[in-house]
């Protein structure tokens, strides 16, 4: 079931996206100071921004965070968290979840969504480009970056 986070389960969410950062940081999670079950409350209760969790077996198994960034053009859309608990990987939860985002995308009128992927995250990479994404040439990889942008045509175009 995919349906909308709720204010309750902020931590549960930070939790599962903790739990996910951590795997693709050779030396563990950095102390980047943040308190992400507060990020994630003040995220879900955003009317601008949507939080969407993929439940299974009356378990959080994956969350999705999107809104148009700041600036861009209303039928942009930026997938700023995707994560799924690595106890589920390849079990279709992420493809579930995606596949609800890009109906949400779609039904809003969205054509193209982009995101940021760690550059060490080739796992998440690789889930990407089976799900049409590609490299945003508006987002070239700089020498030093940590993150590749991403971007998705909602519409298939």
């Amino acid at each position: 079931m995919i349906r909308t986070a709720l204010p309750c389960e902020a931590a549960a969410v930070a939790a599962l996206h903790q739990r996910a950062r951590s795997t693709y940081y050779p030396d563990g999670l950095p102390d980047d100071g943040i308190d992400w079950t507060a990020r994630w409350a003040e995220a879900i209760e955003r009317p601008d921004t949507h939080v969407r969790c993929a439940v299974r077996d009356a378990a959080l198994a994956g969350i999705a965070s999107f809104r148009t960034p700041e600036g861009a053009p209303a039928e942009t859309v930026k997938l700023f968290q995707f994560h799924v608990d690595p106890d589920r990987w390849r079990s279709g939860v992420g493809t579930a979840l995606h596949t609800a985002c890009v109906e949400e995308w779609r039904a809003d009128g969205r054509r193209t969504a982009v995101l940021d992927v760690h550059v060490d995250n080739h796992r998440a990479q690789a889930f990407y480009a089976r799900q049409g994404w590609i490299p945003d040439p508006e987002q070239p990889l700089a020498q030093g970056d940590h993150h590749l942008g991403l971007r998705f045509s909602v519409r298939g175009e």
